[in-house]
């Protein structure tokens, strides 16, 4: 693959901050063995992100209330228990309230087709907005899927004003999701970020132990966008803290 003028060789990512396990119940492994696949592939961080409330099948509330229990370094991994919180609405209600949110060491939100209500292009921006602007949230997930009609400038601007890391996500951009859009959708939003020198993150969504760190379908896209690669969160695991106002060392639990 040829890759950016921008992108150093050799780079490879040290984090991956959107991964699913068994809790989710559509995900195939377990936080340990997610946490062992990450040691195994040289990963520095990782986000076990379980699906908010209201997604079938997934974790019930008392899983936040209790993850207090979790080791937050495991296997020499820093370990980030957090949740991919849904956004509801184009008022951008999350299914999630501030007593559970301040619950997470990391706190993603995404809009789902099984539960998202939705309305104009200008209506889901302005959600998605207000769910950017919430000051517990760290990261929009997929927000180029294509599940609701958006427009990108303004999503940009807002997040970096506040912050908000906007994702590209892998997982969006297989062809078994049917997300007809997502590429071109991501296209965009790189360019814009490139544009305005606004940070993105990139997530596997891994929903098993080997997808994890797997961007291999987005590094086409980064390499097409000439995305430089100190605007890429995951190549810079001190910078990703900073700028998320995320402890670097693990809290005591």
């Amino acid at each position: 693959m040829e890759h950016s003028a921008n992108h150093v060789a050799g780079r490879r990512p040290l984090l991956d901050v959107h991964t699913h396990t068994v809790v989710s119940g559509h995900a195939y492994s377990s936080l340990q063995e997610m946490a062992r696949a990450a040691a195994d592939k040289g990963i520095e961080v990782l986000g076990i992100t379980e699906h908010g409330p209201s997604i079938p099948g997934t974790c019930p509330l008392l899983y936040f209330r209790n993850m207090h229990v979790v080791p937050r370094s495991m296997y020499g991994v820093r370990l980030l228990m957090g949740c991919e919180i849904n956004i509801l609405d184009t008022r951008g209600t999350l299914d999630l309230d501030d007593s559970y949110l301040d619950m997470l060491d990391l706190r993603i939100a995404g809009i789902h087709s099984n539960c998202w209500s939705g309305g104009t292009a200008d209506d889901n921006t302005a959600g998605m907005i207000a769910a950017i602007r919430h000051p517990k949230i760290h990261i929009i997930s997929h927000p180029a899927d294509g599940t609701a009609p958006l427009h990108f400038e303004p999503l940009v601007h807002a997040a970096a004003e506040s912050h908000t890391l906007l994702e590209i996500n892998n997982h969006s951009l297989a062809p078994v999701r049917g997300k007809l859009m997502a590429r071109d959708n991501n296209l965009k939003i790189l360019r814009l970020c490139k544009q305005h020198h606004v940070p993105v993150i990139m997530g596997s969504d891994a929903h098993i132990s080997f997808q994890i760190a797997d961007y291999d379908r987005l590094l086409p896209l980064v390499a097409e966008t000439d995305f430089p690669d100190e605007l890429i969160m995951n190549y810079w695991p001190d910078r990703f803290f900073e700028y998320l106002g995320i402890p670097a060392s693990p809290a005591s639990v």
